[in-house]
């Protein structure tokens, strides 16, 4: 295992030193329990948007911590969900009266322990609403879920609800807004290598030289199949063809599109993937209104990407342009 650590055990706690270092600006990390939260939380009369989920998966979820985006996220240990006090603690912080929701990647312990913190939150007289992300297109239960997967779309709802609770939606009209980003979003994702996490020490799971794993998840969880290593416009065209026909998107469709790389893939091959993944789409007349191309979420130092596609309306299109100031996503600031 070559890493760029100290001890395995003490990384996350270490990384989330340096983090508030790099932008005390934007946000600083309470460590008792331990969460991320901007720097003006709590805004007084604002809706507040808690995320969370394991580390590993940076910028996801504490990167896109501040204006515009989430006022706070809990970062559990590698792949691991964060705790209920945890929870409790970061939707406490930014309550500023007008109630919290919870974006919730549907992974079982995510779910359990938002759901305990909500409850204790809700003791205290804290408003507090969740959805729950399920875009994964790739399989519908895996080793951490009951039904699919929470992935992509994570970062357009994170997005999203962050603009409209900057901009004054009520705890109801943000809740519903989540709730129809994830209905009209969906992803993909394939992977060449491993990754490896930094407690094990050892790979998470092994591939030939000459195989890659179509639909795998964010943890290292098998994906729909292993198979021999195909060109990029080929397996782009299977993981865009999988998403298409879910929904399913049509011509005349305007959507947020996003090539996701896992950790360990340079941008030259994200920008070539995207290149094919654009001219499918304009092939099939689906205009592509935004985009992003990098590290959005990632695997720790897995290579390979995702693919994430939103259908979006012209209030969602508008709340994508709004400011945002985070470490992960910065524009319009």
């Amino acid at each position: 295992m070559k890493k760029l650590i100290n001890h395995p055990q003490n990384v996350p706690a270490e990384f989330l030193a340096g983090l508030a270092l790099a932008h005390a600006d934007i946000l600083k990390v309470c460590l008792d329990p331990v969460y991320v939260v901007r720097v003006d939380a709590p805004v007084p009369g604002k809706t507040g948007i808690v995320s969370g989920g394991g580390s590993g998966h940076e910028p996801m979820h504490v990167g896109y911590v501040g204006k515009g985006m989430l006022d706070a996220a809990c970062p559990g240990q590698v792949f691991t969900s964060p705790t209920p006090d945890q929870i409790e603690a970061a939707t406490r912080a930014v309550n500023g009266g007008a109630g919290v929701l919870h974006i919730v990647k549907n992974y079982t312990g995510d779910i359990m322990n938002f759901e305990m913190a909500a409850e204790l939150c809700q003791e205290r007289g804290i408003e507090v609403r969740a959805v729950v992300i399920n875009d994964d297109v790739a399989v519908e239960d895996s080793l951490y879920t009951a039904g699919r997967r929470g992935v992509g779309v994570t970062v357009f709802a994170e997005k999203l609800c962050g603009a409209a609770a900057q901009r004054g939606y009520d705890l109801a009209r943000v809740e519903a807004l989540c709730r129809k980003v994830n209905g009209n979003g969906r992803s993909m994702g394939m992977a060449l290598t491993s990754c490896t996490v930094p407690a094990a020490g050892k790979p998470t799971f092994e591939l030939g030289e000459d195989e890659m794993e179509m639909g795998i998840g964010i943890h290292g969880e098998p994906g729909r199949e292993r198979m021999p290593l195909l060109p990029a416009a080929e397996l782009t065209a299977r993981m865009a063809a999988t998403i298409l026909a879910d929904l399913p998107f049509r011509g005349g469709d305007e959507v947020i599109a996003m090539v996701n790389g896992m950790g360990g893939t340079p941008l030259m091959e994200l920008y070539l993937v995207y290149g094919e993944l654009e001219r499918i789409l304009r092939g099939l007349r689906i205009r592509v209104a935004r985009r992003l191309v990098g590290n959005y979420i990632t695997s720790l130092e897995m290579a390979g990407c995702s693919i994430t596609l939103l259908k979006a309306d012209d209030e969602m299109r508008a709340l994508w342009d709004d400011p945002v100031l985070t470490p992960g996503l910065q524009w319009g600031i």
